[in-house]
């Protein structure tokens, strides 16, 4: 880290696949250090190392360029959630903020897998449509993780501001998510798993970017299938639903819904008449699995956004289109046709720069 300005070393190693369930998560408290299969954390940073070379390794150690907690002061907190809190920094030395999040890890088994897949996929991502990962400690029992600073915070915060999004600006913001959504399929064949509208990040910049990775599921085998049943339910496909193998069509189904919701300013599925709410997910399960699919109203919205909700909004993952199909749609060339600035619309409609 170099006083004069920001020289982060953003050369990070690829991770393998996840290691199997039967690797248990091993918390080695004499030397200070977490592990999970190839995963290795320390107060120093952090490493995927291969199996069984653990022993012989020479510790980690922070170079000049390399962010570390000492050089960061505490602002204050920004969110709270999964046995943790996301605190705003500063760099003491050039006053660029960035956001920590900080996870006690005296918590369940399943919880720290998840932590633990959640610093590989950090570790191997470099994607500008992805929230980017600096570097990650272990330290008094704690992960601590330091990320990009969105500062006009998630999507489900800039609709609780503006209640609905018009359809030009959504385009716009369904391109950046198509394309992290892209890089996570085809490049890193990972399945995100919890796309929803507080897992996407804005900046008054106009960027929208993933984040949260904490249930994301590496796809190690040749089929890319996955059958484990984690996530928020409200956005889980059918299939995901059901206990059935699903795949990267899954993330497409959860878009379709998030862009519904952005764009009718509620969330798609409606409660039974007469109730004033869903008394419960199993009823909304239930709905997502046998009721037809929600859509856009063709008499509120244009052809080409119907056209997309129909084509994310599938009940057979086999005909809903993949994300590289879906970057070609009409709907998406919509925001280039109408030259929409999102740094503009982002600032005016939504926070203040969120810093102090």
């Amino acid at each position: 880290m170099k006083k004069g300005g920001l020289n982060l070393n953003l050369n990070l190693k690829l991770s393998v696949p996840a290691s199997d369930d039967s690797s248990l998560t091993r918390f080695l408290t004499q030397s200070g250090t977490f592990m999970d299969g190839d995963l290795l954390v320390n107060r120093d940073g952090v490493r995927i190392v291969p199996q069984g070379e653990v022993e012989a390794l020479p510790p980690i150690r922070p170079t000049d360029d390399q962010l570390t907690l000492a050089d960061i002061d505490t602002i204050k907190v920004i969110g709270k959630g999964n046995g943790g809190v996301v605190q705003l920094v500063q760099h003491k030395w050039t006053g660029q903020f960035f956001a920590l999040k900080v996870i006690q890890m005296n918590i369940d088994e399943s919880i720290r897998r998840q932590i633990a897949q959640e610093l590989k996929i950090n570790q191997s991502s470099q994607c500008p449509y992805i929230v980017v990962c600096y570097q990650s400690f272990y330290d008094n029992g704690a992960v601590s993780i330091i990320l990009e600073y969105m500062d006009g915070g998630s999507l489900a915060d800039f609709l609780k501001k503006v209640k609905s999004i018009p359809e030009a600006y959504l385009s716009a913001i369904c391109k950046q998510v198509l394309k992290g959504l892209l890089y996570l399929h085809q490049e890193k064949h990972i399945i995100h798993r919890d796309l929803k509208p507080s897992n996407l990040l804005i900046n008054h910049g106009g960027e929208v970017k993933i984040t949260d990775f904490g249930v994301s599921t590496i796809m190690a085998n040749t089929s890319g299938l996955a059958n484990t049943f984690v996530g928020t339910y409200n956005y889980m496909s059918p299939e995901r639903i059901s206990g059935s193998m699903h795949g990267t069509k899954s993330d497409i189904w959860s878009l379709g819904l998030v862009m519904l919701e952005c764009a009718m300013g509620r969330f798609p599925y409606s409660p039974p008449e007469k109730s004033e709410g869903w008394t419960n997910f199993y009823e909304l399960m239930e709905a997502i699995v046998d009721e037809p699919p929600p859509s856009a109203p063709a008499d509120d919205f244009s052809a080409e956004f119907c056209s997309f909700i129909s084509a994310c909004l599938q009940k057979d993952p086999k005909d809903r289109m993949s994300a590289h199909e879906l970057l070609d749609h009409p709907f998406i060339s919509m925001c280039d046709d109408f030259n929409i600035d999102l740094a503009s619309y982002f600032t005016n409609a939504g926070s203040p720069l969120a810093t102090f």
